[in-house]
């Protein structure tokens, strides 16, 4: 696997790797809860799928909350290293958008973002059940298919059934994921 190094002037470095999944969090700053209603989660989830489209990446699993989000989708062959540029522009649309409709001209919404490249299976499915389950986690619903934000009714309806039963044989309870929001 070819892989491309970037780094920032911030730790840790990002790595990409073509034809990988990632799980990718972003939390506001501040952990302002400014995506606090229906219709803002919506245009943030909307954003991310168009964003994931536009850039060739293939989303696997998501949720968005008020104020951070997490997702996790396949790079594409090429040009994995779109990452931070699709990033950029989610980040953008997303602070532009809320910043209107809060009248709230210039407001800083987005702190940074941490990203993964998921090279273990077990790793995969640990994070992939994390995600599903982050509304949980938080709070927010009893049962994540409940969470209209987030992929697991989708999964719960569309994924195969091992593959569904396999995934409930995982704990993520010894992740070491940023989700302090």
């Amino acid at each position: 696997m070819d892989t491309i190094r970037t780094f920032w002037h911030h730790s840790p470095p990002h790595v990409f790797c073509p034809n990988a999944n990632y799980m990718i969090t972003a939390g506001t700053f501040k952990k302002y809860c400014i995506f606090n209603t229906s219709e803002k989660l919506s245009i943030l989830e909307n954003t991310i799928q168009s964003c994931l489209k536009k850039y060739k990446w293939t989303p696997i699993a998501w949720a968005v909350m008020s104020n951070h989000y997490h997702f996790i989708a396949s790079s594409p062959d090429k040009n994995s290293t779109n990452l931070k540029t699709m990033i950029k522009e989610i980040h953008t649309k997303t602070a532009i958008t809320l910043n209107q409709i809060d009248t709230q001209k210039g407001r800083k919404v987005w702190f940074e973002y941490w990203d993964s490249c998921l090279t273990y299976e077990n790793s995969y499915y640990a994070r992939l059940k994390y995600v599903m389950n982050n509304p949980v986690h938080h709070g927010i619903v009893a049962n994540a298919e409940d969470y209209q934000h987030c992929s697991a009714g989708y999964f719960k309806l569309n994924a195969d059934k091992s593959i569904r039963k396999r995934l409930e044989t995982y704990s993520f309870d010894k992740l070491k994921i940023p989700d302090d929001f």
